[in-house]
């Protein structure tokens, strides 16, 4: 049995000092014009979701989703969020220059609760291209997108209707 848990403990010592090499000697592709492996796909998602399920707390969101406040969350994700997540139903060109990818809201929606949506929004996302906007939108902003963005795949047919107008011109 001894000579079993030190075969165990040496090959964890092995693994763990291999993976350390493999880290440090640079032999991990950083490119990112170059698609990540599917182990470092699987690991880095559910690593960042573990994250912010964990430290987001869950809070109630203090902007109720009123059609109101979803067309005005709308506008908000037009003008600061669309870029790079994504407008009307489509997804942005530029969704997959970034690792982790981009997620293209409009198309995928989001598993994460309004709490989370909201820490996402205010306090960014290490090493993902997603800042901390919370720097300079206020709270109330911030739920307000938060709202419209857990609905963006199933806004009530008042405020698809409003959204579906054509903007006037400026």
């Amino acid at each position: 049995m001894r000579n079993f848990l030190s075969g165990v403990v040496f090959t964890l010592l092995v693994v763990i000092l291999g993976g350390f090499a493999y880290l440090r000697l640079g032999f991990t592709e950083v490119r990112s014009d170059v698609p990540p492996s599917n182990w470092e796909k699987a690991l880095m998602f559910s690593s960042a979701h573990a994250s912010v399920r964990r430290r987001a707390p869950e809070l109630p969101n203090p902007v109720p989703p009123t059609d109101e406040n979803l067309i005005a969350g709308a506008k908000i994700y037009s003008d600061e969020c669309a870029g790079c997540h994504g407008a009307d139903r489509k997804a942005d060109q530029t969704g997959d220059s970034l690792y982790p990818p981009i997620p293209q809201l409009p198309v995928v929606g989001t598993t994460y609760t309004e709490a989370q949506i909201f820490w996402v929004a205010k306090d960014g996302i290490r090493l993902s291209g997603m800042f901390a906007n919370g720097r300079w939108d206020s709270d109330q902003k911030l739920w307000t997108v938060a709202a419209y963005i857990k609905r963006i795949k199933s806004l009530p047919p008042r405020v698809q209707q409003e959204l579906a107008k054509p903007e006037p011109p400026k």
